[in-house]
């Protein structure tokens, strides 16, 4: 018996001494947050209210902005490949901190992509945080869904929320206009209320029980003061920043294995492949401070 506790604590001792040395073996980095363009800054601003501590990397693929009217093979490989420039750039784990690329290429990259490219980084993305809160807020049971086109089509946000609240009606309209609007610094003109009010009409129509609406578009809290103009007084209005930024604090403390490898400086760097200029020019409307980024190009 004696000999059999001995053998099983040396084999406990060296199965600790591998997995030390594998995990020191890897080495940390930033959290990637990528967006098709401007919008994920406003995720990336609530991240880093909500874990300052962590370094971050943001890569926007503005070039090739919008993604919300692309086919699915598109948003699909230019997801990938801006996911596969952040793990080359040293990111353990990558948010996809857009909602038409968490709805049409998120899965796809789970599944299909991460197995063979390291099976030990992360893709998550903005939806499912989102939808998790559903039956928390709405005292309904009917919410609707603002997002673009290519969000709305894919219909995400209506599978998961059946997913986890069967009985919950959600309701959808995309609009369009809203992106143009924010990156043209139309938002608080005269000119973005019609718009605005138009979209929330529309979706109201379809179900006047809706007592809580998603922004699924991380533009869309840059029109926040004109959608609450517009909607039914007692309205609860969904931004992500804040849901994404809890649910990966809780995603880390339940991995630690994950934590571990992020590198913690408080610092945040910023890729475009755009002009940096333009981007940076645009880019503090949503991070609320000057930002310097860097170009890449991604294929």
């Amino acid at each position: 018996m004696s000999i059999l506790v001995e053998s099983n604590s040396m084999t406990d001792n060296l199965k600790y001494r591998v997995a030390e040395a594998y995990a020191s073996a890897i080495s940390v980095g930033p959290i990637g947050v990528f967006d098709s363009g401007y919008g994920g800054l406003t995720i990336l601003r609530d991240l880093r209210k909500t874990l300052p501590e962590y370094d971050y990397l943001y890569l926007g693929d503005n070039a090739r902005a919008p993604y919300g009217s692309r086919s699915f093979e598109v948003i699909y490989r230019y997801t990938l490949e801006a996911v596969k420039e952040l793990f080359g750039r040293g990111c353990p784990l990558v948010i996809l901190a857009c909602n038409t690329a968490s709805a049409k290429a998120l899965r796809t990259i789970q599944q299909k992509d991460l197995p063979g490219i390291d099976p030990t980084r992360r893709v998550l993305g903005v939806i499912r945080p989102t939808v998790e809160i559903l039956d928390k807020v709405s005292k309904s049971g009917h919410v609707g869904i603002l997002g673009t086109p290519g969000t709305v089509a894919s219909e995400s946000y209506v599978i998961e929320t059946a997913k986890l609240f069967p009985e919950m009606k959600v309701a959808q309209q995309d609009c369009p206009l809203w992106v143009p609007i924010v990156e043209n610094s139309e938002a608080d003109g005269v000119g973005a209320d019609y718009f605005v009010k138009k979209y929330i009409d529309m979706l109201m129509s379809k179900d006047s029980d809706v007592d809580t609406l998603v922004l699924a578009c991380t533009h869309y809290p840059l029109l926040i003061d004109k959608i609450r103009k517009y909607t039914p007084e007692g309205m609860k209005i969904l931004e992500q920043g804040h849901l994404v930024a809890e649910s990966l604090k809780d995603y880390l403390k339940r991995h630690p294995e994950m934590e571990r490898r992020l590198s913690k400086g408080g610092t945040a760097e910023f890729l475009t492949s755009e002009n940096p200029e333009k981007f940076d020019s645009l880019a503090s409307l949503f991070t609320h401070h000057p930002v310097k980024s860097h170009r890449c190009t991604l294929d």
